[in-house]
């Protein structure tokens, strides 16, 4: 098998003390670094005995005989080295915290996975036998149920502005540096009592104090999870603290002295266990080597598996870790500037965003529209956690480099912030031309020409374009004659600011009407329709004055005129995303989509969804894309892996005698 050869990116100081842990370990070596110049990459081999030395990350990417890479660049640079090499086909062992935010985590993972190489976030401390140790005898009840958990990891450094730990622009502040730590070890002591690898809390609370840099110079978190354990942690780059865990349970407490850098090589390390009523006992873990060197040995010895398994850290372990940090800076307000709603955030490969070989989008198109428009929109609701800019862009882009060029929002989205991150994305990544904006406006109660006009010029602003691609009233008012809203939209058309129009939860006989209207006058009728249309029949609306297309009668005039329908909740809000419907327990699921013929349905598409071997979620996606009129699902996905789901339903194809069993017709 021979050693794996290692490839350093980065010739901090922590490359060093990696460098020797891969030296004194049996399963690598290594074979080169790499460095922003060729000085220090030369230096960084003189020391630490490195034989191939090169001036620049590309060129030891580059490098074939690198079999896998130790990225420890500072935070914000993890992203796109570790997405780099894995596409070099390069397994990546990548510092602590993985990435600046979750969704920067959510790309690598995808990056990893689909260029199947190995990945691990360089927790060190937990490949040391200590952690393993006290995971059993959390597992064992050695204290009883854990209650609290305390841990703490801070220092004191002296105050440079242009250090990585102070400086905002390289993501400085305790909590990404050390505060990660905290929380890792408290997620993992959950999951520990709950029998689990790690459990995630379901609320964060913090304070902190933001120095003159604008990052947390200390910090104090408060996680619960599941079971009502509390977790206190505390961190700092500007103040020393004690740096132990402490874990209290109902028969007990136990303390690690020393949680982060174990013991050395040779040494035992110490857990000290206090049951109520009897003498501390004191827990010798023996230990043959470093934590670094026990990191170097479990990637090493897990390539092939591509994970690691715990206490080591999983991809699903990184991913809960990032967000948890993302709560925690949300709770002390800690955004860093390259996050913020009107900065320049890069794609996760700094590169300009194109459409990969690949992808697989299939496209329709609109009456009027110049623009081929593709099948699936990603809906642009605003985006969440500690930056709703980092968030959106991370799924926009990777959307539009598997094909998707239609976005879907509305003025009333985020209270406009749907439409200013949709338009901040757009310039950002230069491609106004390339994408199609469906916006909508005069949702009730100010549906009328009047307050859609002035939605319309505020949404333009908001998105800082001077026009919309289809622009769509997301309401319908009876009282007022279609006629009106016909001769408002087109004076928009003709003035440019949108260049087709449509409607959405209008009643056929409504857009009927108003289409003979515009026929009579010679203006532009109704283009697009947006109701909601899906295999589930919708029960009750989710909002007031929705109104669904899914039954017969609305589906056959769609097939006779041919209307383009443009069908929100396409997916019925994930009736069939989630297991067996008969499970749901959320009250907006039973109440909007919960009935026998439903479950029905849903018992069809996981049948045909076995015999295809897809996702479920590709099937319900395949029902709305292959009905015999135009058809646009549009779906909002969570996070990348949902996304990545979503896009397998364009394989499937669904022919007419299918389409009928899964909606009962057969």
């Amino acid at each position: 098998m021979g050693k794996l050869a290692w490839g350093i990116l980065s010739t901090g100081r922590i490359s060093g003390v990696f460098a020797k842990a891969v030296a004194e370990s049996s399963t690598g070596e290594v074979l080169a670094v790499g460095s922003r110049t060729q000085e220090a990459a030369d230096r960084f081999g003189d020391e630490y005995n490195v034989p191939r030395r090169y001036g620049s990350y590309e060129a030891l990417l580059a490098d074939p005989d690198v079999q896998a890479v130790y990225i420890s660049t500072p935070h914000p640079m993890h992203a796109e080295w570790a997405v780099k090499a894995a596409e070099a086909k390069k397994h990546i062992l990548c510092e602590k915290p993985l990435t600046l935010n979750y969704p920067e985590a959510m790309a690598v993972i995808e990056a990893v996975r689909r260029h199947d190489v190995f990945l691990m976030e360089a927790f060190m401390y937990r490949c040391h036998p200590q952690i393993t140790r006290l995971v059993e005898l959390i597992r064992e009840g050695a204290i009883g149920d854990v209650r609290i958990i305390q841990a703490t990891f801070s220092f004191h450094a002296g105050f440079n502005p242009e250090s990585r730990l102070f400086n905002n622009a390289l993501g400085g502040g305790g909590i990404l540096d050390v505060g990660c730590y905290t929380t890792s070890i408290s997620r993992l002591i959950a999951g520990a009592a709950h029998g689990k690898p790690f459990e995630d809390p379901i609320e964060v609370k913090g304070v902190a104090h933001l120095g003159e840099t604008g990052v947390d110079e200390w910090a104090v978190g408060i996680m619960q999870f599941p079971g009502d354990i509390i977790a206190q942690i505390s961190t700092g780059v500007a103040l020393n603290q004690e740096n132990v865990v402490r874990i209290f349970g109902s028969e007990g407490n136990i303390l690690i002295p020393a949680p982060w850098f174990g013991s050395k090589a040779g040494e035992p390390a110490r857990i000290v266990v206090n049951r109520n009523g009897e003498q501390p006992k004191e827990v010798l873990v023996p230990n043959d080597a470093s934590s670094y060197t026990h990191e170097a040995d479990i990637v090493a010895k897990n390539i092939e598996k591509r994970q690691a398994p715990p206490p080591a850290m999983t991809w699903d372990d990184s991913l809960g870790n990032m967000k948890t940090l993302d709560m925690w800076r949300q709770a002390v307000g800690l955004v860093y500037d390259i996050e913020k709603p009107d900065a320049n955030f890069p794609t996760i490969d700094h590169r300009p965003l194109t459409i990969r070989s690949d992808a697989n989008m299939r496209y329709g198109s609109i009456p009027g529209l110049e623009k081929p428009v593709s099948r699936i929109a990603m809906g642009a609701v605003g985006g969440g956690g500690v930056s709703p800019l980092a968030s959106c862009s991370i799924l926009f882009d990777e959307f539009f480099r598997q094909g998707g060029n239609c976005f879907d929002t509305a003025y009333i989205y985020g209270g406009g912030n749907s439409e200013r991150i949709l338009g901040q994305w757009i310039r950002n990544r230069g491609i106004r031309e390339q994408v199609v904006i469906l916006d909508k406006g005069a949702h009730t109660p100010f549906c009328n020409p009047i307050d859609l006009t002035s939605q319309l010029f505020e949404s333009l602003d908001r998105l800082g374009t001077d026009y919309v691609d289809i622009y769509m009233m997301h309401r319908d008012n009876p009282d007022i004659p279609v006629g009106e809203f016909i001769d408002v939209l087109n004076e928009h058309l003709h003035a440019g600011r949108i260049k087709v129009f449509g409607v959405s939860n209008w009643t056929i006989e409504r857009i009927e009407a108003a289409n003979e209207y515009a026929r009579q006058k010679g203006l532009k009728g109704i283009a697009a329709v947006s109701n909601n249309f899906s295999l589930a029949r919708m029960i009750e609306p989710p909002w007031a004055g929705c109104l669904a297309s899914s039954d017969s009668q609305s589906r056959a005039w769609f097939v006779k005129t041919q209307m383009p329908l443009m069908a929100w909740s396409s997916l019925a809000r994930g009736f069939f995303a989630y297991g067996h419907p008969r499970n749901h327990t959320d009250p907006e699921m039973i109440r909007c989509w919960h009935s026998e013929d439903n479950i029905l349905r849903a018992e069809r598409l996981l049948e045909m969804a076995e015999k295809k071997g897809v996702p479920p979620v590709s099937i319900a996606l395949a029902y709305v894309l292959c009905q015999p009129f135009p058809t646009f699902a549009l779906a909002g996905p969570a996070n990348l892996e949902e996304l990545r789901t979503l896009l397998a339903g364009l394989n499937v194809q669904l022919s007419p005698d299918e389409l009928k069993w899964l909606n009962l017709e057969l």
